[in-house]
Formats: C-alpha cells, structure tokens, sequence
C-alpha cells in the first residue's frame, strides 16, 4: 500500500460516492417511485460514467454506436421526470374524488388525520382497511399512513432532485474504480504494479461499508425530511426488515464485483451500460407495490416509452462494448 495509496484512495473515493448515492436512492424511492428512480439513476450513469469511461479507457468502445445509446438515456430520463408528474397528477385526482367529510383527509395538512376504514368502505362497501385495492385512493392513502416519509403534499422536485443527486453519485464510482485499476493518470511510481480487480475491489467495499455505517448514525440523531429522531439503541433492537436489507446490500455487492470485472475485460463504457435496474424494479413496482394501477391512459404511455428508450439504449450500448489490450 506504500507504493499503491493513489489507486487505493481512487478505489475508496468510488466506495464513498456509491454509499452516498445508496442512501440517497432509499429517500428518492419513497418520493418518486421505484420506477422512476431506477431509470434516471441508471440513465445519468451511464449518460455521465459511460462518457468518462470512453475517454479513460482510450475510445476502445465504438463511438458511433455508444453515444447514440447515451442520448436514448437521456431521453429516458426526461420521460422519467414526465411519467412521475403525470401519475403525481392522476393521485391527487384520485384522491380530490373523496369527500373530506368522509376520510379527514385534506392535501394541505401537514399532519394526515385519515379515517382510513371509513375511505375504504367509500372505495369498496367494507370496513376492512387491509381491502383496499392497489391504485385507489384508500390505497393511497393507506400507504401513505405507513411510510416513514410522507410524500403527500411534498413537491415532485424534491424527489427527483434527490433521484438525480444519486445518479450523479452513482455515475463516478466505475470512473473512480477504472482509474484505481488502470492508473491512467500515471499516479503510480514507474515500476509499480497496478491494483487487480480483487484488490481494488476489497478497498471499495470497506470504504463504503463505513460511510454507510457513519452517514446512517448521523441520520439517526439528524433526520431530514421531517422524520423522527430514533437512537443507535433503537436500531439495533429493531431487526424488522433487516433480513431484506443484508440481502439488499449483498446482491449490491454481489453486481458490482462482477460489472468491474466484466469493465476490466470489455471495457467500463460498455459495463456501465448493462443496467437492468429499470426494469426489474418497474416489475417490482408495478406487480407487487401497486406503482401505476389505475393511473390514466397518458401515464401509461409515458411509462411504456420510458421502458422502450431504456431497452434501445442498453442494446447500443453493448453493442459498443471493445475489448481491452
């Protein structure tokens, strides 16, 4: 490490910037939708990390087809930003065709004074909150009532600033890696050996393992957004989840090891581009979580154009992928 610290603190800088953009994702996904945040998180990656790495990487991807690939992220992107305000506008429809009267509910208040049995009996004749059907307004507000950040009155900017905040986290971490592997920047002693993959790889993840932990402990006792404060103590006791989240944080890993060795192989450009993120969670919001049931006809329209942009542009992009010398 005497003779490797520029590609270790290469190395770790990446870690950082991905344990960053991370916990900025978790606050977008509770704004905007998982949907929406995957697709412009992975855009801005590949739109700014693609481009970096192309020119790091001496052009060994093909431009011709690469950068058409980046201008349809770019245009998933702006559909992005158009398909969270379109179905932002069909919810609050939704809920306006509620009475006051009957729910407590008021867009304005800061504090939801729901009767969300009373709501649900208006959306299906029964007195059973848990039946309230995904895309109704009792949906909604249901949800709303469990979530620890409250979106309801919130201002979509907020969301999709944080969303491209991550993205742009998100987008120098591979950059920050390809040079702690190839040193580029000629930061290395004449003589010394580059970092492998593995060992680069150790150091990224150690470094985002105690941002993480350090940045989490702060938001403990510092929320923003309006959440409650809690304690180390409580956080530890409270193992509800925690399972999804070790095997959140594993997969996480788990791909970005093997996208660093296929970019050490073909090329970080192309390995950037292989971004499934899009449509796994669209599959996930949609399917499971209720994202878009009943919304209108514009925003699913929207939405499917979003997809098909995103499907062409990981095409051309891997297309564009070379192989290293």
């Amino acid at each position: 490490m005497q003779d490797n610290w520029p590609s270790v603190l290469f190395a770790m800088a990446g870690g950082v910037v991905l344990s960053i953009g991370n916990l900025s994702t978790q606050y977008s996904l509770a704004l905007v939708g998982l949907s929406v945040t995957e697709v412009i998180t992975s855009s801005i990656i590949v739109v700014i990390g693609t481009t970096m790495n192309y020119f790091l990487d001496d052009k060994i991807n093909r431009a011709d087809i690469l950068f058409p690939g980046v201008g349809c992220f770019l245009i998933a992107v702006c559909l992005g930003s158009f398909v969270h305000a379109s179905n932002t506008a069909d919810n609050k429809e939704k809920l306006k065709s509620l009475s006051t009267e009957a729910t407590g509910f008021s867009m304005d208040k800061e504090t939801l004074t729901n009767d969300v049995v009373r709501e649900s009996d208006v959306e299906n004749g029964s007195g059973s909150a848990e039946k309230a059907r995904a895309g109704t307004a009792g949906f909604l507000i249901e949800l709303e009532n469990r979530r620890s950040i409250k979106v309801f009155g919130k201002s979509t900017i907020i969301g999709l600033a944080i969303a491209f905040f991550a993205g742009i986290c998100f987008s120098l971490f591979s950059p920050a890696f390809n040079l702690a592997t190839n040193d580029q920047w000629h930061t290395l002693k004449k003589g010394v050996p580059h970092l492998s993959v593995y060992t680069a790889f150790f150091y990224f993840s150690v470094s985002c393992f105690v941002v993480g932990i350090i940045l989490n402990i702060i938001f403990l006792y510092h929320p923003i957004l309006n959440l409650p404060k809690s304690s180390l103590k409580a956080y530890l006791s409270d193992w509800n989840g925690r399972g999804w989240a070790f095997l959140a944080g594993f997969l996480c890993g788990f791909g970005n090891g093997l996208q660093f060795i296929g970019g050490e192989a073909a090329g970080y450009a192309a390995a950037d581009a292989v971004q499934a993120l899009p449509l796994v969670s669209t599959f996930w919001g949609i399917l499971i979580f209720g994202e878009y049931r009943r919304s209108s006809r514009k925003t699913y329209i929207l939405l499917v154009s979003m997809l098909f942009m995103f499907v062409v542009a990981v095409g051309l992009l891997m297309a564009s992928s070379g192989h290293r010398k």
